[in-house]
């Protein structure tokens, strides 16, 4: 269902030619040195498969990186692996832990991937709704739904699609649920560096009992512009990444050796300055959320990513799909529905969009999300 509703979007959306603030598609080039240094890699035939865990220059920039913007050490031999995206990851990851009967328990609404993993594998997902208005999580509900079967736990911050950060209490919430028990926590933190109105990305890196059990997935691609390159990475304590790599390397032959080359590159002489970036995102959510300010809409608060969410619950007592699919036929403007996150039907009022654009787009989008409604 919730692929379903992503392609149905993404296909209306292309028929009509939409402004699509649905789909998670920046605007912005990505560094004019980055792109120059994949050129350069490309046509020196940097072209062989790489290593399955990445390239070691790589995983030493990556390991370097944490240090300075988490003060915490990973050993690029046996405890980095660079991975080709968040889906392929998390995959690999449930494949490598989860068996037929065990349970993971996830957050809903949540990102497509996770649930068709866990099935395969032959596990169950535990679904914890996320508490409206704010999104947070209820720590006693996870309690309860932790049974003898919980062999994973999986968490997103800052969080896709809502927004949502992570406090420092929710993980020691998490890391108290856990502590003397065989569950595996799943972080994915790809958005870590787009935190806003002072709000600090936590990982759980940063917490010694959380670290020996957890994966911390992260990337660049929001940062650089480069989500389409596929360049992720993983992190674990070694024990869980010797297993982890076993499989990884039954799933995936490489991650694109050229790319691997020039992001390796870049990073040496990149000054590190994620506040730029930061600033740069804040100032888009807040520019789209003055477009919007006298609107019929409610905008729920976003605390990091560069997703919206919106309530339209002022305006029709259409469903989320509903109203989404109209805005793309009669008002030309594609949004997502929160369903496409959700694995049960909702009476869930609420859009996603992504403000990942030039000013111009979200101004077009703005009025056209506002036009005959």
């Amino acid at each position: 269902m919730q692929k379903d509703i992503f392609n149905d979007i993404k296909t209306l959306s292309e028929q009509h030619q939409a402004f699509d603030l649905s789909l998670e598609s920046i605007e912005f080039p990505c560094p004019d040195m980055l792109a120059l240094l994949a050129n350069i890699y490309i046509k020196e035939g940097y072209n062989n498969y790489p290593p399955v865990e990445g390239i070691y220059s790589l995983r030493e920039r990556i390991s370097i990186l944490i240090k300075k913007t988490r003060q915490i050490n990973f050993d690029p031999e046996k405890e980095i692996t660079v991975t080709s995206g968040i889906a392929q990851t998390v995959s690999a990851i449930i494949s490598a832990f989860i068996n037929e009967g065990d349970e993971v328990i996830l957050f809903e609404p949540a990102d497509i991937f996770y649930n068709p993993a866990i099935k395969l594998s032959g596990g169950s997902p535990v679904f914890v709704t996320l508490k409206q208005p704010d999104f947070h999580i209820d720590w006693e509900e996870v309690r309860k739904m932790i049974s003898t079967k919980t062999r994973m736990i999986i968490i997103n911050s800052p969080h896709n699609p809502t927004g949502k950060v992570l406090s420092e209490e929710d993980l020691l919430h998490l890391q108290k649920l856990t502590n003397g028990t065989n569950i595996i926590v799943v972080s994915t933190e790809h958005f870590e560096h787009l935190t806003y109105d002072n709000k600090q990305h936590k990982s759980v890196a940063c917490f010694e009992k959380l670290l020996s059990k957890s994966f911390v997935i992260s990337s660049l691609g929001a940062v650089f512009n480069i989500n389409g390159w596929c360049i992720s990475w993983c992190l674990a304590k070694e024990p869980l990444m010797s297993k982890f790599r076993e499989v990884h390397q039954s799933q995936i032959s490489s991650t694109i050796t050229p790319l691997q080359y020039a992001l390796s590159e870049f990073l040496k002489t990149y000054n590190n300055n994620f506040a730029e970036v930061t600033t740069f995102y804040q100032g888009k959510r807040n520019y789209f959320n003055r477009l919007m300010k006298d609107s019929p809409y409610t905008l729920l608060p976003s605390q990091g990513t560069y997703f919206q969410m919106i309530d339209f619950s002022n305006i029709s007592d259409e469903t989320d799909i509903e109203f989404a699919k109209r805005l793309i036929t009669e008002n030309n403007v594609a949004v997502m529905p929160i369903s496409a996150f959700l694995t049960q039907k909702s009476k869930s009022k609420l859009l996603r969009i992504c403000f990942a654009k030039e000013n111009s787009t979200l101004e077009q989008a703005a009025d056209l999300l506002i036009k005959n409604i």
